[in-house]
């Protein structure tokens, strides 16, 4: 029964990759699933800064374009499309593909139970915060 939901869902979802993409402004726009299997999945949780080690599947909505005359267009799509998908995600992030308008604390999920032990990394060699301009990890207080 489960393994039946999880294929609804699935082609729930590839529904609405299909829809969003019909929509698509740009040539340059794309909605990218990348696997994570293999290697990356036989390394433990916390061994790296990076958490996600289960394997599964990534998903980047992409909008990039040259006309600045269909910005606001590309924008929308690009909110929507990601809108359209996040009953799909888990809560893991990619730290690389976060941007400055993701909301809560992106840096913290990205890095998932790793996170603290970071911060107080952060914290013993780099107190003030002098690395910063990244996916910034604030020093533990």
């Amino acid at each position: 029964m489960k393994t039946r939901m999880v294929e609804i869902l699935m082609l729930i979802a590839i529904g609405i990759m299909v829809e969003s993409f019909a929509r698509c402004p740009d040539p340059m726009c794309k909605l990218i699933i990348e696997h994570l299997h293999g290697a990356a999945t036989r390394v433990g949780v916390s061994d790296t800064a990076f958490s996600v080690r289960t394997a599964g599947h990534n998903f980047l909505v992409l909008g990039q374009w040259m006309e600045p005359a269909i910005s606001d267009r590309c924008i929308a799509w690009t909110r929507q499309t990601y809108a359209d998908m996040a009953p799909f995600f888990a809560s893991a992030r990619y730290v690389n593909y976060l941007d400055k308008d993701d909301v809560g604390d992106p840096v913290a999920a990205a890095y998932g139970p790793n996170y603290r032990r970071l911060q107080q990394l952060k914290a013993k060699y780099d107190p003030d915060n002098f690395f910063h301009m990244n996916q910034n990890i604030r020093p533990a207080p």
